[in-house]
């Protein structure tokens, strides 16, 4: 990140990632298989369909995935969130990774669908965890670019609570600056 952030993506090659790295280049390549996945790879999607599942089957299902989505922010350390603002601000300066974002999301919201898709597949179901998974990570995504785009000095729970509130139809009030919070 270090080097994407000071040269910028473009001018960041993946040799320069593994000279920094103290690596052969096809090292880098064994965990990452484009250069893309050196900026954008995380193993979060695992974790967020366990979170789904583990709410509670009364609960309605965009109140699960946004309960479960909002655990996920509140999991995040201050570090966490100083490289989440990083990558944010490097995706969206740059059209390839900002094109690779949604193949994530997408992947992500595939593994929701995956992870609560009932045996034997309901295809009525199915479509509406597809929407309801949709709409949810849509409104995540919107909160964590406003975020960004306001430098992290709004508060991204109360940010992301908003967002998925409007989502699932329930009350929710817009968060307010705090300086120096990310």
């Amino acid at each position: 990140m270090r080097l994407f952030l000071e040269r910028g993506y473009d001018a960041t090659t993946v040799s320069d990632v593994a000279a920094a790295a103290e690596v052969s280049s096809m090292t880098v390549f064994r965990h990452f298989p484009t250069k893309e996945d050196l900026v954008l790879s995380d193993d979060y999607d695992p974790l967020i369909a366990d979170r789904i599942k583990s709410q509670p089957p009364d609960e309605p299902l965009m109140r699960r995935m946004a309960a479960s989505l909002l655990q996920g922010v509140a999991g995040l350390s201050a570090d966490d969130r100083e490289l989440l603002l990083a990558r944010l601000r490097l995706t969206l300066a740059t059209p390839a990774l900002r094109a690779r974002q949604l193949d994530n999301q997408y992947a992500t919201q595939r593994a929701i669908v995956e992870a609560l898709r009932s045996d034997p597949p309901d295809p009525d179901q199915e479509f509406r965890l597809w929407v309801s998974a949709g709409a949810c990570l849509a409104a995540a995504a919107a909160a964590i670019i406003r975020w960004a785009e306001q430098d992290g000095r709004l508060d991204l729970g109360e940010l992301m609570a908003y967002a998925l509130a409007i989502v699932t139809g329930e009350d929710g009030n817009p968060p307010h600056p705090s300086p120096g919070r990310h």
